[in-house]
């Protein structure tokens, strides 16, 4: 079974980067997925992308919420997807 792989755009001191980095954290060992995080003060292009919406969570190059997140629908999705991979 492959592993999935969440990435979470964020920048240092944004601390709603903060408190979703903590969610995925704590959802991380009962959906089993990889954490990638990307600063996206050092590209150009990430940064004019994304610059006003962070945090931004992608899972296998389909975003999943941006901006300010809200926790539970955030939570339901990932354990969603950890059900449907079984």
């Amino acid at each position: 079974m492959s592993r999935s792989t969440l990435t979470l755009y964020s920048k240092p001191g944004c601390h709603l980067c903060e408190d979703v980095r903590e969610i995925l954290n704590g959802l991380q060992p009962e959906c089993g997925y990889a954490i990638a995080e990307i600063d996206i003060t050092t590209d150009a292009t990430l940064f004019a992308r994304y610059r006003y919406d962070i945090p931004v969570v992608v899972k296998d190059g389909v975003e999943l919420a941006r901006g300010r997140i809200d926790e539970a629908a955030l939570v339901a999705l990932l354990r969603g997807s950890a059900d449907r991979r079984g």
